[in-house]
């Protein structure tokens, strides 16, 4: 998408709904905002719209953190203690590894 072609409105518009669409457990959503609008945040001459587009920018990539962050820890937690839970383990795993090595 070329963002050089859209109205200001319609960019804050954009950028607005893919912020919000982040809360829906999509943070692929934050990733693609902060990429997409980051040089029209920061790096173009200011416009109305900008401040609030910096700002979603900068909440989106703040959200996209944190999502990763939790994720990482749950992944790292999962990885190590899942034998040790056994069953619960087992029934939270989509395929069941052989051994506990």
């Amino acid at each position: 998408m070329n963002l050089e072609r859209i109205p200001n409105e319609e960019k804050l518009s954009l950028c607005r709904r893919y912020y919000l669409g982040g809360f829906a457990f999509l943070p692929f959503l934050w990733l693609v905002n902060v990429l997409w609008f980051f040089r029209e945040a920061f790096l173009k001459p200011t416009y109305t719209e900008q401040p609030q587009i910096k700002s979603y920018v900068k909440k989106s990539a703040l959200g996209l953190i944190v999502w990763v962050a939790v994720l990482t820890t749950w992944i790292t937690i999962f990885q190590h203690f899942r034998a040790q839970w056994g069953e619960v383990g087992d029934y939270l795993s989509f395929t069941i590894p052989l051994g506990t090595a």
